[in-house]
């Protein structure tokens, strides 16, 4: 086994001016004191090319003996159980994911894997605030009181999530049907009257065949407390943009420890992957309608990346419920939950109904 890697220190980076933290200022490659001003430049990796690490033999090495973890001060929620750095000398806050308060009792260090790759936030934190502020307004079903809730400038925290990409060739065999519409006629009788008429009918043969595909970059959120179906949505990422992991794009901000291996990981990405594999075999059937009754798919060169990926987070409680919302790091694009006001729904259905029985009042004036 190798030695182990000293603690990871990525929220405190001292301002050589005044000595207070620095914070890694979004859409730039700096490093900013908000108390004096002063601004650093961050020392990036000359070697930019971005490299894929092949799937098999990772597992096979049992890489946290490889040197691929670190240690980290973190905390973990007791109501959800996210896994999330802490921000330098904080004692007490609430968890991003849930809105639950905690207080830390304990300096907790964990061992993580370490990502190698990452895309810095780009949007800064006003803007974060401002696009959620336009999202929300758009919600006319939303209660009139939420923006009071949910716009709370102070639990809108910068949070890396983690991600695996994976690329894979893949191989499918498949059987099916193959339907062909046909016109048939047919005799009736109508009002008394024999007519002929026609109908379609589908003509079913079996077949059999091979589809193969590449897929490159099958994003998988590696985070068991953010919702995956909000977090799809904030997609596409401009991975080309990539850079290689440095620690002074965290200072300032909090990042979320892998809750999804990368075996279970790649188990999601074939889902991922079939959904399109079964659009491919029913190109290849062809005819007018398809039936898939079975299909395999053999996966080759199967390789992958662990990368952290920038989100602005809020979770906030309205009844007692909790709600949580997320904006895109790079493009603003938001997401989120919210609650539906029982009111405003009522209205508008009254306000339809009524619209309707006016508009059938207009059209019979006898009932007027």
């Amino acid at each position: 086994m190798t030695e182990r890697e000293p603690l990871s220190e990525v929220h405190e980076i001292a301002c050589s001016s005044c000595g207070a933290t620095l914070e890694f200022s979004p859409g730039t490659s700096r490093l900013k004191c908000r108390y004096c001003g002063a601004e650093n430049e961050i020392e990036t990796a000359s070697d930019s090319a971005i490299e894929e690490f092949d799937y098999h033999a990772f597992l096979r090495k049992q890489e946290a003996d490889e040197g691929g973890m670190e240690e980290t001060h973190t905390v973990a929620c007791s109501s959800c159980g996210a896994t999330t750095t802490l921000l330098p000398n904080v004692t007490a806050d609430n968890c991003p994911f849930c809105a639950t308060p905690f207080v830390v009792q304990a300096d907790h260090t964990t061992r993580r894997l370490k990502p190698r790759y990452m895309l810095p936030f780009s949007v800064v934190h006003n803007d974060a605030v401002r696009f959620f502020e336009t999202w929300i307004a758009k919600r006319w079903f939303a209660p009139g009181n939420l923006k009071r809730y949910a716009t709370d400038r102070d639990r809108i925290c910068g949070l890396y999530i983690p991600y695996w990409t994976y690329d894979s060739s893949t191989n499918s065999v498949y059987t099916g049907q193959r339907g062909t519409n046909h016109t048939q006629s047919y005799s009736t009788v109508v009002n008394g009257r024999r007519v002929t008429q026609t109908r379609v009918v589908i003509h079913w043969r079996r077949v059999h065949g091979s589809v193969s595909r590449f897929f490159d970059d099958v994003l998988i959120v590696a985070s068991r407390s953010l919702p995956e179906k909000y977090a799809a949505r904030l997609e596409p990422w401009d991975l080309e943009h990539l850079e290689a992991y440095n620690p002074s794009y965290c200072a300032g901000f909090r990042s979320e420890a892998y809750g999804v291996g990368l075996d279970e990981g790649f188990e999601k990405a074939k889902q991922t992957m079939e959904k399109t594999i079964r659009e491919d075999v029913r190109r290849d059937i062809g005819g007018d309608h398809q039936r898939i009754t079975s299909l395999q798919t053999a996966y080759h060169d199967i390789t992958f990346k662990h990368i952290l990926l920038p989100i602005w987070l809020s979770a906030y409680r309205y009844k007692g419920k909790v709600y949580r919302f997320m904006v895109n790091g790079r493009t603003g694009e938001v997401q989120g939950e919210r609650p539906w006001s029982i009111v405003k729904i009522t209205l508008a259905v009254a306000a339809g109904a009524a619209a309707v029985a006016a508009a059938w009042c207009l059209l019979h004036p006898y009932f007027r």
